[in-house]
């Protein structure tokens, strides 16, 4: 059946409007879906990540378990190994990267053995340098880096450890008015005296290494390298909140929860 031409005229006309209606009502619906869309995916990224230190945690304290200590941090230089092998006297006690490599993790690693986050960021970790100085015979003699020593622990004993003041590792609700060892009072600590012994993070999405706020900016320690251990730690805000944009995932390990573990593992009398 052959039709009038004026049909065959009009029919391009009519697609060229439908197309045109449905472009408009495709750009409006991603319009509509893109902000969701990109909500999902940064809350995927922060749960992997919240997970991701939640297993780094986990091997930490297995580490222990089965060494007697924790393994120093990795240095920037050290392609994901501990940094000095063997412990001790650690390269990095405070500004540290996650030993990868040593913990024997795997997960998604940069160019140079790194672990990094959900955003293809490096992530830190600090440990405690608390040494033991003996104040008289014939108590356990001095013992440098008790923590990151082979045996550390178990030559000095649970009842020469730390129980008052700020000797380890301290995570603060805020910046303001923080110290190297400690934060502005109790009302802002997070963690009880004396501090925990580790404090693993991840400077999230804007990865800002030195921060964009005082918050931001107490993770990693910027007052010097190893005399700062002092941490922050609070829900994410933006730039116009008092102390500016913050965006890290901070966890740490309590020394309760590690001496516990290993004494159950028989490696603390």
């Amino acid at each position: 059946m052959k039709y009038p031409n004026q049909y065959r005229l009009m029919s391009p006309g009519f697609t060229l409007i439908e197309m045109a209606i449905v472009l408009f009502i495709v750009a409006l619906l991603m319009g509509g879906l893109l902000p969701t869309l990109t909500s999902q995916i940064e809350q995927r990224r922060n749960s992997d990540t919240s997970k991701q230190l939640n297993e780094i945690k986990d091997a930490l304290i297995g580490y222990a378990v089965i060494n007697g200590r924790l393994p120093c941090p990795a240095s920037p230089t050290s392609n994901g190994a501990e940094s000095p092998v063997g412990g001790g006297n650690c390269t990095n006690f405070y500004n540290g990267f996650v030993p990868a490599a040593t913990l024997g993790l795997s997960g998604t690693t940069d160019s140079s053995g790194f672990l990094i986050d959900s955003w293809g960021n490096r992530i830190h970790y600090a440990v405690t340098l608390w040494t033991w100085n003996s104040p008289t015979p014939p108590t356990p003699p001095n013992v440098p880096y008790v923590f990151t020593t082979t045996n550390g622990m178990s030559t000095v004993g649970m009842s020469n450890f730390p129980t008052t003041g700020t000797p380890h590792l301290q995570v603060c609700s805020t910046a303001i008015s923080a110290t190297g060892s400690s934060c502005a009072s109790s009302l802002v600590t997070l963690t009880s005296s004396p501090g925990v012994p580790v404090v693993i993070y991840s400077t999230g999405k804007n990865g800002a290494y030195g921060g964009t706020g005082p918050d931001e900016a107490e993770n990693p320690n910027p007052k010097s390298a190893d005399n700062d251990r002092v941490f922050v730690s609070h829900l994410p805000t933006g730039s116009g909140a008092p102390n500016g944009y913050f965006d890290d995932i901070v966890i740490w390990i309590s020394p309760n929860v590690l001496i516990n573990r290993m004494v159950a593992a028989g490696k603390l009398p």
